[in-house]
């Protein structure tokens, strides 16, 4: 099977390459980039106009799968990923039971085999049973096919646990992810702490809650000469925390959302339980803070923490409510709205999605270099489009992105040198 794609602005942030230029995909890999390829192909596909990029990488979602399927499983949040045009996940172990064993990681492995729309990569537990007590069985579990480590939904609070873990990971190269949170300052909060939650009622969450943590994650890190890497990181003073840290070299990455670099704490406003997440909305200078860190390489990658929930458990008394979002199938024109705004260039936009993840999880893909998987990504940075909720391919739709108007949007999703989804109306 081969599929030349022509005519398009092929970005590689991976390989410095950003030019018309043609690809060429063969047998499952990246055979030919160059200027007017003229070969024979089973299917050629004319990206005149368009965006051509390594395909997106998601290093943060909930598949749910196994154990809440009701919210999502492998195959729907597999297709909602190749629709917002990610072509590879890295899924978290909070599920039911929870990826601390070999087992549970062959089943995401195989199941993935089985009905995935994209590459699949587990992540396992740091701790038996995510109680932040007693360390998994980390060599086997990355032998098994884990890339990375993280107890995310919780934090490892005991210092030395995480210490060890860092110790553990780090012959294997596999990094550690903190969910970085104090949970005795983060208490009974339910948003971010400030104004806002006081105008509202509702019980506050302090920024120092998450900079407390990483402080320590990241000393940790230069204790350890770990690799340390820091989820869904959302105020100004975690971004300078993990600056900084870069500059002394120590082995520390981060990654944002497009929550946290799209909307504020003005967005619970009318108490609406899909602007709440962990961690909460911020104020506009987090939102700042964490754009400046998007541009200058502070941060790593855009993640979307995509965290499906039954409308039941959104629907509910704000205090009660989940946390959390679907995000794969809004990212990218979230992400290209920095680009139109002049606040993150182009080329380091698509970066964050593709070789900035790549590089954390240590993955070979990300990349359109010869040999490579063939995993593409067509954009078309000009589409606009309505988000209705009700029509996300997820199963579940808890957005607070319904009915805005997005623009730009994946056509086509190549997976392994196979169209894995094309946009309605694309040929």
């Amino acid at each position: 099977m081969s599929i030349l794609i022509k005519n398009g602005r092929l970005i590689d942030p991976a390989n410095n390459i950003d030019d018309h230029l043609d690809l060429l995909l063969k047998d499952g890999l990246v055979a030919a980039v160059g200027k007017n390829l003229s070969v024979d192909a089973d299917e050629t596909i004319d990206a005149d106009g368009k965006l051509v990029t390594p395909g997106l990488i998601d290093l943060h979602v909930h598949l749910r799968d196994p154990g809440q399927e009701y919210k999502e499983d492998i195959a729907s949040g597999t297709a909602a990923a190749v629709a917002g045009g990610f072509t590879s996940v890295a899924c978290m172990p909070n599920t039911q039971p929870v990826n601390d064993n070999l087992a549970v990681t062959k089943y995401i492995l195989s199941r993935s085999e089985e009905v995935g729309r994209c590459r699949v990569f587990p992540v396992a537990s740091i701790t038996r049973g995510l109680k932040g007590e007693n360390l998994t069985e980390m060599g086997e579990l990355k032998q098994g096919g884990a890339v990375a480590f993280s107890d995310d939904g919780r934090p490892v609070e005991n210092g030395e646990v995480m210490r060890r873990a860092l110790e553990y990971a780090r012959p294997f190269g596999a990094p550690i992810i903190s969910h970085a949170e104090d949970l005795s300052l983060v208490g009974k909060g339910v948003m971010n702490d400030g104004f806002v939650a006081t105008e509202l009622g509702l019980k506050g969450i302090p920024w120092v809650a998450e900079d407390a943590m990483v402080a320590r994650d990241v000393m940790l890190a230069e204790y350890t000469g770990g690799h340390m890497h820091i989820a869904h990181i959302s105020t100004r003073g975690a971004v300078e925390i993990v600056r900084r840290a870069k500059e002394r070299g120590v082995r520390v990455t981060c990654e944002a959302t497009p929550h946290h670099f799209t909307l504020t704490e003005e967005a619970v406003r009318g108490y609406d339980t899909n602007a709440k997440m962990n961690p909460p909305l911020r104020t506009e200078a987090d939102l700042e803070a964490v754009r400046r860190g998007l541009a200058d390489g502070t941060i790593d990658a855009i993640a979307t923490d995509h965290a499906p929930h039954h409308r039941d458990e959104k629907n509910v008394e704000f205090n009660i409510a989940m946390n959390g979002i679907v995000g794969l199938e809004t990212a990218l024109p979230l992400a290209l709205a920095l680009v139109r705004d002049g606040l993150v260039e182009l080329n380091r936009m698509v970066a964050l999605l593709t070789s900035g993840p790549a590089a954390v999880l240590g993955l070979e893909v990300g990349s359109l270099a010869a040999g490579r998987p063939a995993d593409v990504t067509l954009i078309d940075p000009d589409c606009e489009w309505t988000l209705a909720a009700d029509q996300l391919v997820s199963k579940s739709k808890n957005t607070p992105f319904g009915g805005w108007t997005l623009q730009g949007a994946a056509i086509t999703t190549v997976v392994g040198g196979k169209i894995a989804w094309q946009r309605a109306g694309q040929q």
